[in-house]
């Protein structure tokens, strides 16, 4: 959007007052989790590995993931609109918001790898987004060890993902926001 004049465009009106140039940056390999090696991965496929902390869903988080994403859906982004034309209660996160946490939900549960020298996400086989999650609700991820696959110098690592919604957890007979089948690659040093 430009207003007009000889300058930088204006910013957009949904944009986010945030100085995104100082965030702290973060090294998984030395966060606080077990150490297994491969032989304890092997091991623990097909088990629960953890379950995460509840995350608050907040309007700000939710306006924040629709500026990166340039998805302003109303329903996203609108409580008023999105309770007057869309008949929800109020604004809900977008599925790939929920669907992004599971990078901070398996940080503070999984395991880290003895030898691991990098981590990276390497796709998505399967994701299912059941429940709308609204704005004001916690989630948490249920993660499980669905299969590892040996490759030359590095680990395919498939995890099963639930993620609940506080009050409508799965064990009680809720329904989760969303599950994913989520492949992580693990390359491994010459130790492992």
């Amino acid at each position: 959007m430009h207003d007009g004049s000889l300058g930088a465009p204006a910013p957009h009106p949904n944009a986010m007052e945030h100085d995104m140039t100082q965030i702290q940056d973060f090294d998984p390999r030395e966060r606080p989790a077990p150490v297994w090696t491969v032989e304890q991965l092997m091991a623990a496929q097909g088990q629960e590995i953890g379950v995460s902390s509840w995350i608050e869903i907040t309007q700000e988080r939710v306006n924040m993931f629709a500026v990166a994403t340039d998805d302003r859906n109303f329903i996203h982004v609108n409580p008023e609109r999105t309770r007057r034309e869309a008949g929800l209660r109020g604004t809900i996160a977008h599925g790939f918001l929920t669907l992004s946490l599971l990078s901070a939900m398996s940080y503070e549960v999984t395991p880290r790898i003895e030898g691991a020298t990098l981590g990276l996400n390497y796709g998505v086989d399967k994701a299912r987004f059941l429940t709308p999650v609204p704005v004001g609700a916690r989630v948490r991820g249920r993660i499980s060890l669905a299969e590892v696959t040996r490759k030359p110098g590095a680990l395919i690592i498939a995890w099963d993902a639930v993620v609940e919604i506080e009050g409508a957890e799965v064990a009680a007979g809720g329904r989760p926001a969303m599950i994913a089948r989520w492949l992580s690659h693990i390359t491994l040093g010459h130790k492992a």
